[in-house]
């Protein structure tokens, strides 16, 4: 739908990420086509600046409304009205509301939009009313850019809108590490890799010639942990995302360090060292170098990580025999045991809340994501496979991200998302298999 009448448009002007577009009708303002999906996901479809022209000749401006719409329907909490439903036209951002036209819908919220385009500089702006009261809900916001970032724009704009109805903080402009994998099962080429939280604009960060293993973004989002086999040994990698730089943890020949997480501040890892067949939690300041051990038993302990204020450290541990989880003080000390149903528990990671750790747990030859409390209470599984493994949390701790790998000699690994509830899973759109996700804090 066009604020004008608008003539010149055609079905391959579209910019469709994940399918094609044909069969385009309609005149003057409204116009409709088809989308056949090449894939199962999220589909994101964009209409550049300059397709269509008005009666004297002014371009439409580059379009983002439909990321702000995908990235709100696609989190299952809500539903877009179609186009063709409206009874009321919106065609200029200063224009009344007429509430009663959007009410006879059963619209809840309508968002109000502009976009202005000056070279290569771009303006959004955005009204959220609610209408059942007939309010605008919040202040109005206004975003500034360049064209090449209107994605972000719109994630922005879909991450206030999300908020001011939830309550909860938005996810939609952050970022995941992940490791991008092709090749057969038996010979796998393995390289770090970044996108957006729906799947687009993936950048790599590494080559394929050497193993890398569970990425872990810092809270800043800046740096990535990662576990590299470069030396024939796991040794841990800290990697700027901006320039590509490494530094590398120091440690003596023989051990192996692996699954590190970055502390709450960004200054230190805590990670796991094997060292002459013993795996304990240990910490590292990045700036001296300087070691610390926080366990110390004759069991495989692993998986640390640290609760949102710091102060504690939830991990996996064999020491009753198989592998359960534990939290004990982030300086170590005595742990609790936490998980104690049938089953394998391994790989939690504590949710920003504070409030729950997602676990993956093994049992009857199925794996699963699951969430408890951190008392261990409240136990619920929200998926279950051949092989689902590796959770992370979106900064608002609504949404799990993980890692599923279908069965035999030419299964592949994929990424997927479920939220809380356990009713909205989804594919991850990817060209080529991914696993090992860690997602990012909301970006500046």
């Amino acid at each position: 739908m066009f604020g004008k009448a608008v003539t010149g448009l055609v079905d391959t002007a579209f910019v469709i990420d994940g399918g094609s577009a044909s069969a385009l009708t309609g005149s003057g303002t409204t116009y409709s086509f088809t989308v056949t999906p090449d894939h199962d996901g999220t589909i994101t479809i964009s209409l550049p600046a300059g397709s269509a022209q008005d009666g004297i000749g002014n371009g439409n401006l580059d379009s983002n409304s439909l990321t702000v719409a995908a990235d709100l329907t696609g989190t299952g909490l809500f539903r877009e009205i179609p186009a063709n439903a409206f009874i009321s036209q919106i065609t200029s951002f200063s224009q009344p509301i007429a509430f009663a036209d959007w009410r006879a819908i059963n619209a809840q919220a309508l968002v109000t939009g502009a976009v202005a385009v000056n070279g290569n500089q771009m303006t959004v702006k955005f009204r959220l009313y609610d209408i059942y009261s007939g309010q605008e809900l919040g202040g109005g916001l206004q975003l500034a850019g360049t064209t090449a970032g209107w994605r972000r724009m719109g994630h922005k704009v879909a991450d206030a809108v999300y908020s001011r109805i939830t309550g909860e903080g938005g996810y939609f402009d952050s970022r995941v590490v992940f490791v991008a994998e092709s090749g057969p099962k038996d010979n796998r080429q393995m390289r770090l890799a970044v996108m957006d939280f729906d799947g687009e604009n993936t950048q790599y960060l590494t080559d394929s010639s050497s193993i890398v293993l569970a990425p872990r973004f810092s809270p800043s989002g800046d740096r990535v942990l990662y576990t590299s086999y470069e030396s024939g040994f796991p040794r841990i990698n800290v990697l700027n995302v901006a320039n590509v730089g490494r530094q590398q943890l120091q440690t003596a020949p023989g051990e192996m360090a692996f699954s590190p997480r970055f502390s709450r501040d960004g200054r230190q890892v805590i990670y796991s060292l094997s060292n002459g067949g013993n795996t304990d939690i240990y910490r590292t300041d990045l700036a001296t170098g300087q070691h610390t051990r926080l366990t110390q038993t004759p069991s495989i302990e692993t998986a640390p990580s640290l609760s949102p204020d710091g102060s504690q450290i939830v991990f996996e541990s064999d020491r009753s025999g198989n592998q359960q989880l534990y939290i004990m003080a982030a300086n170590g000390g005595e742990p609790r045991r936490i998980s104690f149903g049938e089953g394998r528990y391994g790989t939690p990671v504590w949710s920003p809340r504070g409030d729950l750790v997602a676990f993956t747990k093994q049992n009857a030859g199925r794996f699963h994501i699951g969430v408890m409390r951190i008392d261990g209470s409240e136990e619920r599984l929200l998926t279950s496979s051949f092989l689902d493994e590796g959770p992370t949390w979106s900064p608002n701790g609504r949404v799990i991200m993980f890692s599923r790998e279908t069965q035999g000699a030419n299964g592949t690994s994929s990424m997927y998302s479920v939220d809380i509830s356990g009713r909205n899973l989804k594919a991850v759109p990817l060209q080529g298999g991914a696993s090992d996700p860690s997602w990012g804090p909301l970006q500046p």
